[in-house]
């Protein structure tokens, strides 16, 4: 059977996915990170992430000696090299978080090969796995100065809450080198997928993941300004996407509206694209547009609270209890970095509202100070809904819609529900007595309930 020896730096969503599957496919793989108690976890098979089948395959990975974990880049190494064998891949899955003005950080990603430039074997290969801009690779090779080793750009594709799934049913491989020979053997990784495999230069490979997130937050937000026209027009944003997504030029996804897009991806791929085409005097006018129509969003989905709690658009919401379901930046996942949800929590708490929240992915004990400084979280719906005058739905879990919507009715102060993901068939709770306000649905808000 086909096998390399593969060291993964890092150990996060996008890191600890990769090593478990590739560990599934046969390869032998060591995963690298910073933090030594998260490695004494990994080692005991404890997975902290919120992901589907990852720590099924994290166990099995430990238990046929295929996948290790180490602290630090070096040690996960020279773990793998022996007198008869050496490392043959090293793949950087780091974090790339958003700098000053939108530039892509990429201290972690530098930090790393300093760390690697002395122990690489001759002719192994570096993997740029995480999203990086464009020319990474080339300065990659600087960055080492070896020329004996092969630099390669393989972007990863994986969504949080479904990274496994992502990992081992694929829409395509990316892989992109100066080297033909290096980009066949990462390419070969991958083989027992039966994925379609592109082959390209690393910038092009590079560019393809920002142009990928980028044409997606383009779309959510495209979504979301045609919600708002439906609501103007009197049209059903649902019938509207439906009607669009039999069309196999759109497609389905990414046409649901919402409050906005966010996460660890699509606000920061968003910027430094952004900020790459300001470098090269391209003014990227639709990116930016997107952008803003993004945040707009946000200050949208508080002017719909604040017309359907007081009747009037300018309404105060000074001192009015409101409840929050979902807090996450989407269902599945207990990821609250650049969510939607907490940008609209703000906002709301800037214009004077008292604020708690429940999400089934987010509990009081361990909620991060930014979150408990802004609002109180409940373990229990039921006892978030107590005298709230208002409930909103910022995260689409499906688990909402199992709530007991006559019981959150008789808990409330006012029986009104704000729906920002539609996620809810309206006529559940109006039959429990609310009154249902949804995004892009018809209806007019004709005053406080």
């Amino acid at each position: 059977m086909f096998m390399r020896r593969i060291a993964v730096i890092g150990a996060g969503y996008v890191g600890l996915t990769t090593a478990a599957c590739l560990a599934s496919l046969g390869h032998r793989v060591a995963c690298a990170d910073l933090d030594h108690d998260k490695i004494d976890r990994l080692n005991r098979g404890e997975v902290d992430l919120r992901e589907p089948a990852l720590a099924g395959l994290v166990a099995e990975g430990l238990s046929s000696g295929r996948l290790s974990f180490a602290v630090g880049a070096a040690d996960a190494v020279e773990e793998l090299c022996s007198a008869d064998a050496a490392v043959e891949v090293v793949i950087l899955c780091v974090p790339t978080p958003m700098g000053v003005g939108g530039v892509a950080d990429l201290s972690a990603v530098e930090a790393v090969l300093e760390d690697l430039s002395g122990v690489l074997p001759a002719g192994s290969i570096i993997v740029n796995k995480s999203t990086v801009p464009v020319g990474t690779a080339a300065r990659t090779v600087e960055l080492l100065g070896r020329d004996d080793v092969f630099v390669v750009s393989n972007p990863e594709f994986l969504r949080e809450g479904s990274c496994v799934q992502d990992f081992l049913e694929p829409d395509r491989i990316v892989v992109g080198s100066q080297s033909q020979d290096a980009a066949e053997r990462v390419a070969a990784l991958y083989s027992r997928l039966g994925a379609p495999t592109v082959l390209t230069d690393a910038a092009s490979a590079e560019m393809i993941k920002y142009a990928a997130n980028c044409f997606l937050a383009t779309k959510l937000s495209y979504a979301n300004a045609i919600a708002e026209l439906c609501e103007r027009l009197g049209a059903d944003v649902l019938d509207v996407t439906e009607g669009l997504a039999h069309d196999r030029r759109i497609g389905r996804a990414f046409l649901a509206p919402g409050p906005g897009w966010g996460g660890s991806c699509l606000p920061k791929d968003t910027h430094a694209l952004l900020h790459m085409a300001d470098s090269v005097d391209f003014e990227f006018r639709l990116l930016r547009a997107a952008i803003d129509t993004n945040v707009r969003q946000h200050q949208r989905m508080v002017d719909k609270v604040r017309e359907a709690v007081t009747g009037r658009r300018h309404g105060s919401l000074n001192r009015v209890a409101i409840g929050l379901l979902g807090l996450t930046f989407k269902a599945g996942t207990d990821d609250l970095r650049d969510s939607p949800a907490v940008a609209v929590a703000e906002l709301l708490r800037q214009a004077g509202a008292e604020l708690s929240a429940y999400d089934p992915a987010v509990t009081a004990d361990h909620c991060p100070p930014s979150i408990t400084g802004l609002l109180t979280v409940h373990d229990d719906p039921y006892v978030l809904a107590k005298g709230v005058e208002a409930l909103v739905i910022l995260t689409e879990w499906p688990e909402f819609r199992a709530l007991d919507w006559s019981r959150l009715a008789d808990a409330t102060k006012r029986p009104l529900v704000i729906d920002t993901r539609n996620l809810l068939d309206p006529a559940v709770p109006e039959r429990a007595g609310f009154r249902w306000v949804g995004l892009g649905r018809p209806g007019k808000i004709a005053g406080p309930a």
